[in-house]
């Protein structure tokens, strides 16, 4: 397998909205209105790679989507759900009580921080985003829980993933695994220190800081084979977006209607996905850290 770089994009330069002149983001949102959400967090990878990776791909996935298909990137959300929920055991299982540096905020806090994100991107003359998280697990599912209602009031389309989903039957995803780490050594090899495998491995629970059993199979070849199949993916996700982008702008969208969408989506009394554990889901123990998340109501 080849290690070259994806095929070279149909565009060059900025297209982050805060690198932007008014002049240079009016042009690109003239000639196509798709705002770009990245999302990703601060979480362990294992000792051998950075906190940021899920943050790191999403914005490089999100930078060359819009350089190949248009469109305008947003500011990253460099925040994500985790702690409560199913992620609570799973953080006992692959952390343990070790010390844990993650940047998580709870569901309600995060998703209520979303639906205003949505309103932003539609007042700013987007008609629609494709919303690419490097957190995986069910988050994708409550985000998308949270743009159908925002989509039901306002002509505003959206098309939202966890990356591992694009590249579904023919890459498996993995969390600091083979897949994972193939990523980040293609796009930030210097961001990764394989020297560091074994660290952790002696310390019992958690001491692998979260670290997939394949890491040690990433390469960079692998790396940009996946890359470039969830830019054509992504392609794909733009092309289904065609019927929105050209139609007319919504009305502006008030505080008071966003904060009528949320009430909507609580009046649901159905849970978020990342806010109970998943079924048949095996119990968080009593004496661990992470058990005062596993159920989490909204405050």
């Amino acid at each position: 397998m080849s290690e070259s770089r994806p095929s070279p994009v149909t565009e060059t330069g900025r297209v982050r909205w805060a690198e932007l002149l008014p002049d240079e983001f009016r042009e690109r949102r003239a000639r196509c209105p798709l705002a770009w959400l990245p999302l990703g967090l601060c979480e362990p990878h294992g000792h051998i790679a950075a906190f940021g990776l899920d943050t790191i791909k999403a914005d490089w996935l999100c930078d060359e989507g819009a350089r190949r298909y248009g469109g305008v990137v947003a500011p990253t959300q460099g925040w994500h759900i985790h702690e409560t929920g199913y992620h609570a055991r799973w953080l006992e299982e692959v952390i343990g009580e070790e010390p844990a540096e993650i940047g998580t905020l709870p569901p309600d806090v995060l998703l209520r921080s979303f639906l205003f994100q949505l309103r932003a991107l539609a007042n700013a003359g987007f008609r629609a985003a494709i919303v690419l998280s490097g957190h995986a697990g069910g988050n994708q599912r409550d985000l998308r829980r949270v743009a159908a209602a925002f989509s039901a009031k306002v002509s505003f389309a959206t098309e939202i993933f966890a990356d591992p989903e694009l590249v579904e039957g023919k890459f498996t995803g993995d969390h600091a695994g083979k897949f994972e780490i193939s990523q980040l050594l293609a796009i930030r090899p210097e961001l990764v220190d394989l020297s560091r495998l074994t660290r952790g491995s002696e310390l019992g629970a958690g001491g692998r800081f979260a670290l997939g059993d394949d890491a040690a199979e990433a390469t960079p070849a692998l790396g940009w084979a996946i890359l470039q199949a969830q830019l054509d993916a992504l392609g794909t996700a733009e092309e289904r977006l065609k019927d929105a982008l050209t139609s007319a702008a919504a009305p502006r969208v008030s505080l008071a209607e966003t904060e009528g969408i949320w009430h909507t989506i609580t009046l649901d009394q159905t849970p978020f996905v990342t806010a109970q554990p998943l079924a048949k889901q095996t119990p968080v123990s009593l004496a661990s850290r992470w058990k005062p998340g596993e159920f989490y109501s909204q405050r």
